[in-house]
């Protein structure tokens, strides 16, 4: 007799959960509180549909933290095996310039959505949609819809708590923590970081990129690309640092980022390139000689001294090491991911919980973070099939 699965919440890791789960083995339900499932699925697409990452799965591993919890899962399901089951459900994908994975060019992400959907209903997996978890009953059972769902394993995949419009706001916290389950307070991550920009700087430079540049955090450097808006920075360039800001903050008022406006130069080239210039007048120098944004140079003109801008080394040493002070993260909902919600230590390595055997966690309500450019779906998808594996085996 096949045993009953119970999936709470229709997410990525849902997805690949219930793809990888053996039919004859279990009869699988989904239980979404929304109308339709993959609502946050859709609203990624929107800027930019990056599936997964196509580096080396020894280089991407190295992409989360906190360091170590997710390799199982990544080295048994590979970005290259993610790209594989997308083709097999009939998507295929190709690798950017930028080495990210996107559908090949025409397929839009409802269409990506809607295969997926298509290949999970031919295999017998059932949707309930409108159907909300609020609570377990005395015999640890979920409550759906007021009602006791009965299974022989529950699979909760809830989200974090970004993007309201989504349905995925992290309120299931609570419950879980009222449970006694330990959990951790949601923190924005992959989000905007706020500066307090000198008023006639920012007036003139709102909205300008900060192209090929690098932006180190303690020893972490994160290459790419920021773009000054009034509240900060935000961009790829800064949302890799977001593990290593996060701590500053929490720690001290400020974190400290150095932004690097020449990667490809070593401070010794730049210090030739000023002197051997025969251009006299420093500005000219910087966008001559250097090729410096107006932006990069109005940032050396407004935060350095006169003295500093108008001294070689000084300036020299500030084009590859640009002090800026963070003060704070923009909101929870208006960043791209969260951090915090399910500690990690209150899931065994295949993410079962330890407080209630048979009950899993899986995708974002996990706290642990990765950086923009298909790191989180990889992963999500990832946690979702190692859980599916471990079950699968579990049963024979």
């Amino acid at each position: 007799m096949k045993k009953q699965i119970a999936i709470i919440g229709g997410g990525p890791s849902t997805f690949l959960l219930a793809s990888f789960l053996d039919a004859k083995k279990f009869t699988v339900t989904i239980y979404e509180k929304n109308k339709t499932s993959g609502r946050k699925f859709l609203v990624a697409g929107k800027g930019g549909f990056n599936l997964t990452h196509s580096e080396p799965i020894d280089r991407l591993i190295k992409r989360y933290t906190p360091a170590g919890f997710l390799d199982e899962a990544l080295t048994s399901f590979t970005n290259s095996d993610f790209r594989n089951w997308l083709d097999h459900i009939g998507i295929p994908t190709y690798v950017g310039s930028s080495k990210r994975v996107y559908p090949k060019e025409g397929i839009k992400p409802i269409e990506v959505l809607n295969s997926i959907l298509k290949s999970l209903k031919e295999k017998g997996v059932l949707f309930k949609y409108g159907h909300t978890f609020s609570n377990w009953d005395a015999a640890n059972n979920p409550i759906i819809n007021d009602q006791v769902v009965q299974a022989d394993y529950t699979i909760f995949s809830l989200g974090g708590a970004s993007w309201k419009v989504t349905g995925s706001n992290g309120n299931w916290r609570d419950t879980f923590t009222n449970k006694g389950i330990k959990t951790k307070t949601f923190q924005a991550s992959n989000c905007g970081y706020q500066i307090d920009w000198e008023p006639d700087f920012i007036k003139k430079h709102e909205g300008t990129p900060l192209k090929n540049i690098a932006i180190t955090c303690n020893t972490t450097v994160q290459k790419g690309e920021a773009v000054i808006t009034t509240f900060g920075l935000e961009g790829n360039a800064i949302y890799g640092l977001s593990p290593q800001i996060r701590a500053q903050l929490n720690a001290q008022v400020k974190a400290t980022v150095c932004i690097d406006f020449k990667p490809s130069l070593s401070l010794e080239s730049i210090v030739y390139k000023i002197k051997s210039s025969g251009f006299k007048n420093t500005t000219q120098i910087l966008k001559k000689e250097l090729k410096l944004s107006s932006a990069q140079i109005d940032l050396l003109k407004t935060y350095l001294s006169k003295e500093s801008y108008l001294n070689t080394t000084s300036l020299a040493e500030h084009i590859k090491k640009f002090p800026l002070d963070i003060i704070n993260t923009a909101t929870i909902d208006e960043a791209i991911s969260t951090v915090g919600g399910i500690d990690l230590q209150a899931v065994t390595s295949h993410f079962e919980l330890k407080e209630l055997p048979t009950q899993f966690c899986i995708g974002e309500m996990l706290d642990w973070d990765a950086p923009t450019g298909g790191y989180l779906l990889q992963a999500s998808a990832s946690i979702g099939v190692t859980v599916a594996r471990y079950l699968n085996e579990k049963e024979d």
